[in-house]
């Protein structure tokens, strides 16, 4: 397995627009990880089955197209249903009035439009368990 950080940047729903998630997927490229980029309108199922493949360590969402209070927490709740303590960070156009119920429906982290690309790549590293420059997920075996 490779040492590095794996992250899926997904998009969910009928949103097509890409900007914004390609531009975080090359930062965290930049930042020495590996990234995964679902493409865009993939169904929360989709999204789960190609972070199972890839045995990714964190998801992040995009959406732009408002459907995030819907698409969200599915993505969680699917995770949780196969047992799955994959972390999920969401950014895009989010209402902050809608940052308390994705928070509350178990999404890690919320980066709205104009955080800083370094705040986003400082919170995986500080969320994903690595040890000895190894990560661990929760496909791979624990360090002991």
């Amino acid at each position: 397995m490779d040492p590095r950080i794996t992250v899926l940047i997904a998009k969910p729903g009928l949103d097509g627009h890409t900007r914004g998630a390609l531009v975080v997927a090359q930062a965290l490229r930049d930042a020495g990880m590996n990234v995964v980029y679902s493409g865009i309108r993939k169904t929360p199922e989709q999204i789960v089955q190609l972070a199972i493949r890839k045995q990714v360590d964190i998801i992040g969402l995009s959406c732009l197209s408002g459907a995030h209070l819907e698409h969200f927490p599915e993505v969680v709740r699917l995770l949780r249903e196969k047992q799955l303590p994959i972390p999920v960070i969401g950014g895009g156009v989010i209402p902050h009035e809608h940052i308390p119920h994705l928070l509350a429906a178990g999404i890690s982290a919320i980066f709205t439009s104009g955080t800083p690309l370094q705040t986003i790549v400082s919170y995986i590293r500080d969320t994903v368990t690595v040890h000895g420059g190894q990560s661990y997920n929760c496909f791979s075996t624990s360090p002991g």
